[in-house]
């Protein structure tokens, strides 16, 4: 069964920090100010995922895993698939260009039919040492042939053998930034929030969410105050946090 994960709302987070960081008179958080920090502590924590998906991978393969949901593993994999995608890529001058979103391969095939609801597909195997790819060319017994292809990836994708015309990448993206400028008002591509000189007016045509899902929403939250140079990791903003998170519920609900 599919599992819809609903992602961390941009307004939660903004409105956390800002009301908790003015509320203490920490200092004052600003839409701009949040805009140029948000995609950076997404990042941080996208990259971090990576790390704790090798750790739980070792304690899977060690016998130390907690099985089915309890499995860290399996909820960082979970988390990640809001984010994998596929390409189909053609090829053009003797290479396959990598998506311009792409992060990490997670695999590589070559570009199939359906016959008689069996796939024609074919694993192609991922080299990224060009040293390697040499010694595999250059080998008598394991050379790539159209049934064991093997792709190169650097700064493109080369197939082995040439006569590969067409891949499909299936892999993690990059998360989506919201804005591409501090000023978060551009009609051309959407802002974090519309502002004046007198308040920060949430615009909600015009927001796009975090893309990590909505468990992140704290890490978010501490995540920014860390780049900012705020120090909030106490029982109150996680009070506030699953106070907004509530009402934003409530009125989706209506």
């Amino acid at each position: 069964m599919y599992i819809c994960l609903m992602p961390v709302s941009v307004n939660v987070v903004y409105g956390t920090l800002k009301n908790l960081v003015n509320k203490d008179q920490r200092g004052f958080v600003n839409v701009d100010e949040f805009n140029r920090f948000a995609q950076v502590a997404q990042l941080r924590i996208y990259n971090r995922l990576f790390d704790q998906l090798k750790d739980g991978s070792r304690l899977e393969r060690a016998g130390f895993g907690q099985g089915r949901d309890k499995s860290k593993f399996k909820q960082i994999l979970e988390d990640l698939a809001v984010l994998a995608k596929s390409s189909d890529i053609p090829k053009s001058s003797g290479v396959y260009a990598r998506p311009s979103d792409l992060s990490r391969v997670i695999s590589i095939s070559t570009s199939g039919d359906l016959l008689l609801g069996q796939t024609t597909r074919t694993p192609v195997e991922i080299v990224y040492d060009e040293e390697k790819i040499e010694r595999i060319l250059g080998s008598t017994l394991n050379a790539p042939s159209e049934s064991f292809p093997v792709a190169l990836v650097t700064g493109d994708i080369e197939v082995f053998p040439e006569s590969i015309q067409k891949i499909k990448v299936r892999y993690y993206k990059i998360p989506q930034s919201f804005t591409t400028a501090a000023t978060p008002v551009r009609s051309d591509d959407p802002p974090t929030f519309a502002t004046n000189t007198n308040n920060d007016t949430y615009n909600s045509t015009n927001s796009r969410d975090f893309e990590l899902p909505e468990h992140y929403t704290m890490e978010l939250v501490y995540e920014i105050a860390d780049l900012i140079g705020l120090n909030l990791r106490d029982t109150n903003v996680q009070a506030f946090a699953q106070k907004e998170q509530t009402e934003k519920k409530s009125e989706q609900s209506f």
